[in-house]
Parts: C-alpha cells; structure tokens; sequence
C-alpha cells in the first residue's frame, strides 16, 4: 500500500511540474520582424531599419493584445525593395561589417533605386 501511495506521489509530481512548466511558454508568443529602409548613407538607412523594427513590434503587440513586446536580433535575410531591379541581395554584396545590437541585426548593401538599403531582423515576444 505504502509502495502505491509512493508511485501516485510522484506521479502526481510529474503531472504538477508539467503543468508550471508548460503555462509560462503558452503565455509568452514570437513573431519575427524583418524591416527595410533606404537612405542617403549606410548609418541612416541602418538607423531607419532599426527604427521600423522597432515601429513593427509595438504595431504586433498592439494587434495582439500584448502587454509587453521585447526585440531580440534575429538575422534574417536581406529583403530589397525593388525585387523587379534587384530580385536578391548576394552576400558579396553586403556592406560589412554587420550592425547588431541588443535587438536587432542589420544588414546593408548599395541600392539601385537609392544609395543604401538595410534590413533589420529582429523576434518580437510578448505577453
């Protein structure tokens, strides 16, 4: 009887901790964000980008009902604007080095259309 009691214990452990673990991820959600802007030098389109990741997030939280949205970097590929021009960026192309930060990860290149081009990627979670 003793042994029973035991084994429904820690079954009954199993199940608790199951439970707590599982509610923290269902409440927590993800979505990826991937931002383009242009701009006459390679600083200001990067800070554009960042800043319409950053524009994009609330905008999800917002939509989603969130409380709170936090940015992680996310690198992404880059997303050109005139896809008819310049249908992909190679990586050669690229504008090294990489600007990552807490949040976002921001790539850049030479435009056709404009002089420079970024993307930044970023996970937006929230609750």
């Amino acid at each position: 009887m003793l042994r029973i009691a035991k084994i429904g214990l820690v079954l009954l452990g199993v199940v608790v901790v199951y439970l707590i673990g599982a509610q923290p991820a269902d409440a927590v959600r993800c979505e990826g964000i991937v931002a383009t802007n242009s701009a006459k030098s390679k600083a200001d389109a990067a800070r554009a980008a960042q800043q319409n990741a950053r524009d994009t997030a609330e905008q999800i939280r917002r939509k989603r009902g969130w409380s709170y949205v936090t940015l992680r970097a996310r690198k992404v590929t880059p997303d050109p604007f005139w896809k008819s021009v310049r249908p992909v960026v190679k990586p050669e192309m690229l504008l090294k080095p990489d600007i990552v930060t807490s949040q976002t990860y921001t790539q850049c290149w030479r435009g056709v259309v404009v002089p420079f081009v970024c993307t930044a990627g970023a996970s937006a979670c929230g609750g």
